[in-house]
Formats: C-alpha cells, structure tokens, sequence
C-alpha cells in the first residue's frame, strides 16, 4: 500500500522540478517556512493541506496519486510458492490472467461462468498474493511490472507446457491477422540479444494497444493471444542423426 511517506516524497520530487522552495510554498499557503519544513518532515498534514500544495504545484490531485502509485516497486516476477498459489485453482489461474490484461470485474463475469463473488474472492486471494492492490468498488491496480513474466522454469509455465501448449499449437493459425512462423538460422552470439530485445518490444507495444483498445466496443476488438520466443534449440529427432 501507498503511504504518507510516498506522498511526501513525491511532493518534493514536484517541488524540486517546479524549482519551488519551501519559502515559495510557504508564501502560496500563508504559512510560515519553518511550519512547511515541520510539516513536510512529519507527513503530518490534512487532505485540505495537500490539496492546496497540488494548487501550488499546478497539479491536479490524481496526477499526483497517479505518480505516488507508479513510484511503488513493481514486481518482475512472483516466487516459486506465490506460483504455486496461482495454479493450484484454474479459476484463479483465469483471473489472474484477466488481471494482467487488466480486465474489469464486469468483463469476467460476462465473458466466464464466474458469479461477480466469485470474481471478488479471487481478486482478494490475488490481493494477498502479491499480483494486485484491490481498492474500494473491486477496481485493482497491478503491482507488476511491464516486463513481469512467469518464472521460466516455475509452477505456471509448468502448467502450460503440461495443458496449454499442445491447445495452442493444435490451431491452424489461418484465420484473419493470425500466423505462425518457425525461422532457424545460426546468427552471431554478440548480436542475438538484440533480436530478443526486438520481441520485446513487440510484445509491449502489443500489451500497450491492449490498453490503448479497452475503450473501444466490444464488438470492435478481438481477442488474441501473442507468444513470443527464442533459445538456442534443435529437434530431438534431428539431434540423434548428429554424427
């Protein structure tokens, strides 16, 4: 959770890029300096208080919020056991993969047989677990980063190779804007990186449109599913022939 502390921390940041010192502020408050200093120190101040200091900044309030929730350490992946959790449900697993494309509460429980407190019992377990802030009205602020993936060798992609793989490659992949490409080729190692950072950005431009798209009708999206990848491999079958 966000605290005082944060707040605080981010006003100053604000105060320091508008090269407003804490005499300015004092004077945009009526208040005297040495007060500002204390009560900035303390964290120790009303709603009314920081509203007034966002007036002096020129920033609205949930600009602010806004920023005291991006400055939060986001997490890049969960822990072997917080995995476990998440799998150890398929409903869970479900929301938890609704979360990430920041699905709303209303949007599972239209498009899954979830009851809406069935929804509200897995936001609170993924509240525990670490993935989501649940906040008043069942609205949830990710807690993950933009490159948060699951463990490479963990209990999800455990699970996903045993039940998801073969379910995705069954496909025909021939319908409108879909596509599967299979390219090997032996490439410098210092510049191989830089084809996986490539993927990455495709990746996050795709989970950026994602966003971009929630506003638009639901008849006017489609759901689709990207996965991205590159090792270093061969065919088993292939690699016995190897002299």
């Amino acid at each position: 959770m966000s605290t005082t502390a944060d707040l605080v921390t981010v006003l100053k940041k604000e105060l320091k890029a508008a090269q407003m010192t804490y005499a300015d502020l004092a004077r945009e408050l009526s208040m005297a300096e040495s007060s500002v200093k204390r009560m900035l120190a303390k964290g120790d101040m009303p709603l009314s208080r920081i509203d007034a200091i966002c007036r002096a900044l020129k920033l609205d309030f949930a600009e602010v919020a806004q920023r005291v929730a991006d400055a939060q350490p986001l997490l890049k992946e969960l822990t072997a056991e917080q995995e476990r959790a998440v799998v150890a449900d398929e409903k869970l697993l479900l929301v938890a993969t609704n979360v990430l494309s920041q699905w709303t509460l209303e949007q599972m429980t239209a498009a899954y047989r979830l009851s809406e407190a069935e929804v509200i019992k897995y936001l609170a377990q993924l509240d525990r677990i670490g993935v989501i802030e649940l906040k008043p009205l069942n609205r949830y602020r990710l807690k993950v980063a933009k490159t948060f993936r699951w463990r490479p060798h963990g209990p999800v992609m455990q699970y996903v190779r045993e039940h998801v793989v073969l379910d995705y490659f069954s496909g025909g992949f021939d319908g409108p804007a879909e596509g599967l490409l299979l390219v090997h080729g032996s490439v410098s190692r210092a510049l191989a990186p830089s084809f996986l950072e490539r993927l990455q950005r495709v990746a996050q431009d795709f989970a950026q449109q994602h966003q971009m798209d929630q506003k638009l009708k639901d008849a006017d999206r489609e759901g689709y599913t990207l996965l991205l990848g590159m090792r270093s491999w061969e065919f088993e079958a292939f690699t016995r022939l190897r002299r």
